[in-house]
Protein backbone atom coordinates (compact mmCIF):
# COMPACT_ATOMS: atom_id res chain seq x y z
CA UNK A 1 0.00 0.00 0.00
CA UNK A 2 1.30 3.33 -1.20
CA UNK A 3 2.19 6.13 1.55
CA UNK A 4 -0.01 8.73 0.64
CA UNK A 5 1.74 12.21 0.37
CA UNK A 6 0.88 15.02 2.77
CA UNK A 7 -0.83 16.76 0.33
CA UNK A 8 -3.06 13.78 -0.01
CA UNK A 9 -3.32 12.98 3.32
CA UNK A 10 -4.77 16.34 3.90
CA UNK A 11 -6.91 16.66 0.45
CA UNK A 12 -8.12 13.02 1.78
CA UNK A 13 -8.99 14.44 5.27
CA UNK A 14 -11.23 18.00 4.04
CA UNK A 15 -13.52 15.81 1.62
CA UNK A 16 -14.11 13.51 4.73
CA UNK A 17 -15.47 16.70 6.11
CA UNK A 18 -13.07 16.50 9.15
CA UNK A 19 -10.97 18.52 10.93
CA UNK A 20 -7.32 17.87 12.03
CA UNK A 21 -8.17 16.97 15.32
CA UNK A 22 -11.41 14.96 14.28
CA UNK A 23 -9.07 12.81 11.70
CA UNK A 24 -6.84 12.23 14.77
CA UNK A 25 -9.33 11.64 17.26
CA UNK A 26 -10.96 9.21 14.48
CA UNK A 27 -7.05 7.15 14.10
CA UNK A 28 -6.57 7.10 17.89
CA UNK A 29 -3.34 10.24 17.23
CA UNK A 30 -2.97 12.34 19.84
CA UNK A 31 -5.04 15.53 20.87
CA UNK A 32 -4.49 17.84 23.18
CA UNK A 33 -4.63 21.52 24.24
CA UNK A 34 -3.63 24.02 21.41
CA UNK A 35 -1.30 27.41 22.76
CA UNK A 36 -4.56 29.76 21.70
CA UNK A 37 -7.22 27.50 23.28
CA UNK A 38 -9.07 24.70 21.59
CA UNK A 39 -7.77 21.24 20.77
CA UNK A 40 -4.97 20.64 18.01
CA UNK A 41 -3.02 17.29 17.00
CA UNK A 42 0.30 18.19 16.53
CA UNK A 43 0.89 14.73 15.15
CA UNK A 44 -2.15 14.77 12.57
CA UNK A 45 -0.26 18.89 11.53
CA UNK A 46 3.14 16.44 10.91
CA UNK A 47 1.70 14.11 9.08
CA UNK A 48 -0.13 16.80 6.69
CA UNK A 49 3.22 18.48 6.41
CA UNK A 50 5.52 18.51 3.56
CA UNK A 51 8.73 19.56 5.51
CA UNK A 52 8.50 17.00 8.02
CA UNK A 53 9.79 13.65 7.21
CA UNK A 54 6.86 11.92 9.11
CA UNK A 55 4.30 9.61 6.93
CA UNK A 56 1.31 8.11 7.76
CA UNK A 57 1.75 3.74 6.90
CA UNK A 58 -0.11 3.21 3.56
CA UNK A 59 -2.43 0.82 5.88
CA UNK A 60 -3.35 3.03 8.14
CA UNK A 61 -4.20 6.01 5.31
CA UNK A 62 -6.45 2.92 3.64
CA UNK A 63 -7.98 2.81 7.32
CA UNK A 64 -8.77 6.16 7.28
CA UNK A 65 -9.92 5.69 3.78
CA UNK A 66 -12.64 3.16 4.69
CA UNK A 67 -13.60 4.70 8.18
CA UNK A 68 -14.73 8.33 5.96
CA UNK A 69 -15.94 5.67 3.40
CA UNK A 70 -13.30 7.57 0.64
CA UNK A 71 -11.11 4.66 -0.48
CA UNK A 72 -11.49 3.78 -3.99
CA UNK A 73 -12.22 -0.12 -3.89
CA UNK A 74 -13.32 -1.26 -0.71
CA UNK A 75 -16.29 -0.40 1.71
CA UNK A 76 -17.14 -1.38 5.11
CA UNK A 77 -20.04 -2.77 5.85
CA UNK A 78 -22.14 -3.56 9.44
CA UNK A 79 -21.79 -7.07 10.49
CA UNK A 80 -25.54 -8.04 10.18
CA UNK A 81 -25.66 -6.60 6.57
CA UNK A 82 -22.57 -8.84 6.03
CA UNK A 83 -24.26 -12.03 7.17
CA UNK A 84 -27.38 -11.45 5.51
CA UNK A 85 -25.54 -11.25 2.40
CA UNK A 86 -23.46 -14.05 3.12
CA UNK A 87 -26.92 -15.99 3.46
CA UNK A 88 -27.74 -14.89 0.15
CA UNK A 89 -28.74 -18.03 -2.47
CA UNK A 90 -24.96 -17.99 -4.46
CA UNK A 91 -22.72 -18.03 -1.90
CA UNK A 92 -20.67 -20.64 -0.99
CA UNK A 93 -19.44 -21.96 3.02
CA UNK A 94 -16.17 -20.35 2.08
CA UNK A 95 -17.71 -17.11 1.99
CA UNK A 96 -19.75 -17.33 4.83
CA UNK A 97 -16.71 -17.93 7.16
CA UNK A 98 -14.81 -15.45 5.33
CA UNK A 99 -11.84 -17.52 4.49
Amino acid sequence: MPTPSGDELKAARIKAGLSQVEAATLMGYPVQSGSRGGQQSRTWQALESVHDPRDMAGSAFALFQLLTNSHPELALRRKDAAAEAANAPGHSQIDREGV
